[in-house]
């Protein structure tokens, strides 16, 4: 691996930790008072498909960085969106 790679990997690693725990507060949030008033039920649809395709395109591209992300991205959009369901 080149150092130019490596470094467009890391730049991979950090956009996809700062995107993916950007979801943390709000999963907690909503756990933690068992209420999603302000949660976007259509925001979280679409980011929900939006995150599936870039999780496909990573797969695709054997991205590790964007297939990780997503991945995780995934699980806590979904989280939040059943929450939003839930505590309607």
């Amino acid at each position: 691996m080149t150092s130019v790679n490596t470094a467009v990997d890391l730049v991979g690693y950090l956009a996809a930790i700062l995107t993916t725990t950007a979801f943390v507060p709000q999963a907690w949030l909503t756990w933690q008072r068992k209420r999603a008033e302000g949660v976007s039920l259509a925001m979280y649809s679409m980011m929900l498909v939006g995150v599936m395709c870039w999780l496909s395109y990573g797969i695709m591209l054997s991205a590790w960085p964007i297939i990780i992300a997503n991945v995780v991205t995934l699980f806590l959009a979904s989280f939040i969106f059943v929450m939003k369901l839930i505590y309607k």
